[in-house]
């Protein structure tokens, strides 16, 4: 496995991603095993959110940590939607009610279409029922899940304003020993042109963190999707610095920013038999390692993150650690084509 150091991490290149997968015992199990198992093959990085599978995702990982031992992995959370607590799943409105409304955590104009909020109150309230689910007392890095949702209901400087508000929470929490870095983890907001709707402007929202954390503001984690059909994090130059033009992992890696990839399967639908000569120019033998060997391929990236809750599977993607990567400039040229 090959490791990238960060501040004070030494991060996997591949890492287990917990989206996917029924609300089921047999998930759950499939999960735990897997994560344990990657561990033995090098993997320290597992990404989760508390909306996961109604909160089934943090309380595997939880399981795992606490048998294991809490310092042989990163965990990255994410805190935004609105979750269920699978617990409750014989009245999900009561305990919603209950839990969330009635103890005025949100209120309904909080929320966005998509049930996405981006308050104070539910945030802190989402961190720490997520430390409960973790069976931790800190997370190594808390992700704003999709928080450019929040711009369909909300103008940019409200925005902002809120972020400012959110990010000064993850500040105290660090300060507290509760979270180590904290950053954003997006769908659509560093993929489209600036003047898109949900467009979030890197290099202002860092600069929002430094304002209230100074230069050692702990705002140094993105997550975003990147793979052979989703591309724009490398092609698509919509993050201004200092009157220079760049993309977003180049943007981010200007700014000491570390980059997590999600989707690099596209959720499987890049799985596919690939022609002989494919997978040459990608330098491997199977099909299903050429997405992988795309993304891990491209300069900026950080950590890809694959979905994988069957140990058949995770031992099958760790085997691109075999093969030597592509060069900067065969992604270059890849993509140059690619746009053409």
């Amino acid at each position: 496995m090959l490791y990238k150091s960060f501040k004070d991490f030494n991060l996997s290149e591949i890492g287990i991603g917990t989206y996917l997968g029924n609300t089921d015992d047999q998930t759950d199990i499939g999960y735990y095993e897997t994560i344990r198992e990657g561990i033995k093959t090098g993997i320290n990085v597992v990404d989760t959110a508390i909306n996961y599978r109604n909160m089934r995702s943090e309380r595997v990982i939880g399981e795992v940590l606490e048998e294991i031992g809490r310092n042989k992995v990163v965990v990255s959370t994410k805190g935004g939607y609105i979750p269920l607590d699978d617990r409750y799943r014989s009245d999900p409105q009561g305990w919603f009610k209950s839990e969330l409304i009635d103890r005025g955590i949100i209120s309904k104009e909080d929320i966005t279409p998509y049930g996405n909020v981006l308050t104070v109150k539910y945030i802190d309230w989402s961190f720490n029922y997520s430390l409960k689910n973790l069976k931790t007392s800190y997370i190594d890095i808390y992700f704003l899940h999709n928080p450019e949702d929040q711009l369909n209901i909300m103008d940019r400087p409200k925005f902002y304003e809120r972020l400012r508000l959110v990010f000064s929470l993850l500040e105290e929490k660090v300060e507290k020993g509760e979270l180590k870095y904290y950053g954003l983890a997006t769908w659509n907001g560093f993929r489209v042109n600036r003047e898109h709707r949900q467009f979030l402007d890197l290099y202002n929202i860092y600069k929002i963190a430094e304002s209230i954390g100074g230069k050692n503001h702990h705002f140094r984690f993105i997550q975003l999707p990147y793979n052979l059909e989703m591309t724009e994090a490398f092609t698509i130059k919509n993050q201004l610095i200092d009157g220079v033009y760049m993309s977003t992992l180049e943007a981010a890696e200007k700014l000491d920013i570390y980059t997590y990839i999600s989707a690099p399967l596209f959720q499987r639908r890049l799985l596919r038999n690939y022609p002989e000569n494919v997978k040459s120019f990608f330098k491997v033998k199977e099909d299903f390692l050429v997405p992988i060997q795309f993304v891990r391929s491209t300069p900026g990236v950080g950590t890809v993150l694959i979905g994988m809750s069957k140990v058949e599977h995770l031992l099958k993607n760790v085997e691109i650690e075999k093969y030597e990567k592509l060069s900067s400039e065969d992604i270059r040229n890849l993509l140059d084509v690619t746009k053409r």
